[in-house]
């Protein structure tokens, strides 16, 4: 799977008190997960994204407005946001609420992709409720908490990816079906963080992040930053992440028989896996001083690998009968490199 994008982002200081920033973002796809690719062809998509944000500030206060669309050619969405952040106790302490609300119309691509054609199968809602309070502990340690819900309604599955059943007449020895999610879905989020300032300008920062929903889904994510400025040219910066899960309650890499359960899943994201991020990034001042209307430019480059292993998830696109029976192919794995490089301006 390749996956490339552009994105153009202009943020301008309107008064002391109000800011506006608009982005376009385009995202194309060519290829495909491996289990689309166990029942289809390979793929090619587009995604284009517009955005726009308010940031107006009122003594400590900040208030945040934004608004995103997203479209591709068989999924829209439209996602409304506001926030607010208060500064308190002689600025130590740090306060943000946010709620955000996304309409989403999910459909199906039924021919190729060039000439799609496109059957809408539904539509989901889904609302975010943040709580975000960051401490200045020391005048070297900042320590922060955040508390997230989310709740999701109406099609939630994934119309590209079907179970697999045990099916002794099928010469592969299981046949395909339909995925059958659950309506609705809440999930909730608790991350803790905390950043020390080391004596030679450099900071470390660790956090971790505890997931749960309500189709028994556990998640924990660790992970450590580390950020060293070498005068006022270079920023380089490393971090090191470690995520893992559990399978949803109504997820199965092989179901007994068709229509075993009420709620069937065979999706690659809701089975139980972990995951090593190792990345680094580095920022260089070509402008260290500005130049003519620009106070400061900068150019940043930053590259993650990213191990992927599934625990309860086989790969069955290049496995099975003769060598193995239905249920124990391989358990499936792969990498990705994540390659990032931007330019800011700053006037």
């Amino acid at each position: 799977m390749d996956i490339t994008g552009e994105s153009a982002l202009v943020r301008k200081k309107i008064t002391e008190n109000l800011a506006v920033e608009v982005n376009y973002f385009v995202d194309k796809v060519s290829g495909a997960s491996i289990d689309v690719l166990s029942q289809a062809s390979q793929i090619k998509d587009e995604r284009k994204q517009k955005s726009g944000t308010v940031e107006y500030v009122h003594d400590k206060t900040t208030y945040t407005a934004s608004f995103i669309n997203s479209v591709e050619r068989d999924y829209k969405s439209d996602t409304g946001s506001f926030s607010l952040k208060q500064d308190m106790f002689g600025d130590l302490t740090t306060l943000s609420l946010a709620f955000s609300n996304t309409n989403d119309t999910v459909g199906e691509n039924d021919g190729t992709a060039f000439v799609p054609v496109i059957t809408w199968l539904g539509h989901a809602e889904s609302r975010s409720y943040d709580v975000d309070l960051s401490q200045i502990l020391t005048r070297n340690f900042i320590a922060g908490v955040n508390f997230n819900v989310i709740t999701d309604q109406g099609y939630l599955a994934n119309p590209y990816r079907s179970v697999r059943y045990l099916d002794p007449s099928n010469a592969k020895g299981y046949s395909l079906g339909d995925q059958v999610y659950p309506d609705t879905r809440t999930s909730t989020a608790i991350q803790v963080e905390g950043k020390y300032y080391l004596p030679y300008r450099a900071a470390i920062t660790g956090s971790y992040r505890y997931y749960r929903d309500t189709w028994a889904l556990v998640g924990s994510t660790y992970e450590i930053d580390y950020t060293h400025p070498i005068s006022n040219i270079w920023i380089l910066e490393g971090r090191f992440r470690y995520y893992k899960q559990n399978h949803a309650n109504f997820y199965s890499d092989l179901f007994a028989y068709a229509d075993e359960y009420r709620f069937e899943a065979r999706d690659q994201d809701l089975a139980a896996q972990d995951n090593y991020t190792i990345g680094a990034k580095a920022t260089y001042a070509f402008l260290p001083n500005g130049w003519k209307m620009f106070k400061r430019a900068t150019v940043t480059l930053d590259v993650s690998r990213i191990t992927f292993h599934y625990l309860d998830f086989t790969n069955i696109k290049d496995y099975g009968l003769p060598q193995y029976q239905p249920g124990d192919e391989p358990l499936y794995q792969f990498n990705a490199t994540v390659f990032q490089i931007y330019m800011s301006m700053f006037f």
